[in-house]
């Protein structure tokens, strides 16, 4: 009797492999991630204080974890053992700080040279200006990671340990540092940072955790080289992708505090003296855009905060980074081709710079097919999850499907207490909204080809302009 062979089927793996796009693997790494956690909530002992979740609750719980959301069905401070919050915190590090960046430190141990094709993969999404190894980046940014949220964790367990405990606020700090630099909403507290409203201290460090993680630690190193050659004969000049980071940052959160100050003034922030209501309304700016963290109940702000929040949330962080949303740039870049256009400039200039077309239509791209997305999800949601109300009742739920669909998209995790309630069809959308959000609607999209895109000459037809505006 000969022996089976595996050859064939081998060399079609191997050949599946090389054919696979950037896209659809950077898309199929997160699935792969969702996946394995899923099975570790549905199979591994010890992770629940009661009944384990349903599949359908645990694929949600980890997909927003792996797409460090925040969005919850269940309370994570007491419906899961410390162990169980130890699994949910593995896969949202692993999220945050990507499953191929983990791939590059393994190949970079054994000794390997990375293909061409694997460092266009690992790098796809953190689009630095500057070669450079890409082993030595994924370890520098390994090690910006793991610094900044040791520090969170350091600074969080010295405030709360008074308080909680030392022992206790331990797990507490290192659980809302990860939390915090990987912009995920999870809280081992049952009301998020609620109870810590009127201790700005606490406040301003995970604000800082959350504005460093969404910062990115590309623009983050090229800040601080520039801030210390700033007065020196080799000072450089920001990169028009850090300006417009920075830049976007700012404004976003100067003026989010400014508006949630005017709004809530005389609401959500009543109850608290001054200095805690400029600490609060300062920390909804910040959390608003990407991280899900709350000191107020988001079900008691006023329909202006609300909005404001979601608009927030669309804009999210910055590329390269562990926050979600359209990115600061793609804001910047839609801003400078507004006011280009309104100056009857050709080309959009940004920082002294010209913006390459290829950018300004793949920006429009992202835009136009985030607004589609999220366009559809509120239709159906509005449909699915309002079925069977009056019209007054259904027309005040309106705005909190909105803010929930807005939310999973841009990976933010905030809520207006809707999560828990949603249907099984209305948390299969929201799964979809999250993973789509995180991986990036192009790169999902684009992903579905699975095939890498072979270049070959494209056909264009023959050109007819048309009249817009």
């Amino acid at each position: 009797m000969s022996r089976p062979t595996f050859t064939p089927v081998l060399h079609r793996l191997q050949r599946f492999w090389w054919e696979l796009s950037p896209a659809a693997l950077l898309s199929l790494s997160f699935a792969v991630l969702i996946i394995i956690g899923t099975m570790g909530l549905l199979l591994l002992p010890g992770l629940y204080t009661g009944e384990r979740l349903r599949p359908l609750d645990a694929l949600f719980m980890m997909t927003s974890a792996v797409c460090v959301t925040g969005l919850a069905v269940v309370d994570t401070a007491t419906y899961f053992t410390r162990w169980g919050q130890a699994w949910l915190l593995i896969f949202i590090q692993l999220g945050g700080v990507g499953l191929l960046s983990m791939t590059t430190l393994i190949i970079g141990a054994l000794g390997r040279r990375l293909s061409l094709r694997s460092e266009v993969i690992i790098v796809a999404p953190v689009d630095y200006t500057h070669r450079r190894d890409v082993v030595h980046l994924t370890l520098a940014v390994l090690r910006f990671t793991l610094g900044a949220e040791l520090a969170g964790a350091v600074m969080l367990w010295l405030l709360w340990g008074p308080r909680l405990g030392w022992g206790e606020a331990l797990w507490h700090a290192v659980f809302h540092a990860v939390c915090a630099f990987c912009n995920a909403g999870f809280s081992t507290f049952s009301t998020s940072l609620v109870d810590f409203a009127q201790e700005p201290a606490t406040l301003v460090v995970v604000s800082l955790l959350i504005i460093v993680g969404g910062l990115g630690y590309l623009s983050f190193e090229e800040t601080l080289r520039w801030w210390r050659l700033r007065s020196g004969k080799g000072r450089r000049r920001l990169s028009v992708h850090t300006f417009a980071a920075l830049t976007a940052t700012a404004l976003l959160l100067v003026g989010g505090t400014v508006l949630f100050a005017v709004f809530e003034w005389r609401g959500a922030l009543a109850g608290l003296g001054l200095v805690d209501r400029l600490a609060n309304a300062g920390f909804m700016s910040v959390t608003a855009r990407t991280a899900g963290f709350n000191s107020l109940p988001y079900a008691e702000v006023g329909n202006a905060s609300a909005y404001l929040t979601i608009l927030l949330m669309v804009v999210g962080g910055s590329p390269g980074s562990t926050a979600g949303g359209l990115k600061t740039t793609t804001f910047m870049v839609l801003l400078a081709l507004a006011f280009s256009r309104m100056r009857g400039l050709r080309h959009a200039r940004l920082h002294g710079r010209t913006i390459p077309a290829g950018t300004v239509e793949r920006t429009v791209s992202v835009a136009l097919l985030a607004f589609a997305l999220m366009t559809a999800a509120v239709f159906v949601l509005s449909a699915s999850e309002t079925r069977g109300l009056e019209t007054a009742q259904a027309r005040q739920a309106f705005l909190p499907v909105f803010f929930e669909v807005v939310s999973a998209f841009c990976t933010v995790g905030l809520s207006m207490d809707t999560t828990a309630s949603l249907s099984g069809f209305g948390r299969w959308v929201i799964i979809g909204m999250m993973f789509i959000g995180r991986v990036g609607p192009l790169s999902f999209f684009a992903g579905l080809t699975l095939r890498a895109r072979r270049l070959g000459t494209e056909v264009r037809p023959a050109q007819e302009d048309l009249i817009v505006g």
